[in-house]
């Protein structure tokens, strides 16, 4: 365990139960979501690559226009 998270948690087992408890499921909710976009990145890398593909075609055959944001 790093320093800095060990600094965390000293200071968090200065909080209440209930309030350590909500830290923790708000913690561990994170992490489960961080794994699932991980995983959905992982597995989206085909369909990625493809519409890359398509949009580079797009562009390379003129069916694209420049963004200009302040119109």
């Amino acid at each position: 365990m790093t320093t800095r998270l060990q600094q965390a948690f000293s200071e968090v087992s200065k909080l209440s139960p209930k309030e350590q408890d909500a830290l923790a499921n708000w913690l561990l909710a994170e992490l489960r979501s961080e794994k699932i976009w991980d995983r959905l990145f992982d597995n989206s890398q085909g369909e990625l690559s493809e519409l890359a593909s398509e949009a580079l075609a797009e562009h390379h055959s003129g069916q694209t226009q420049e963004l200009n944001p302040d119109q």
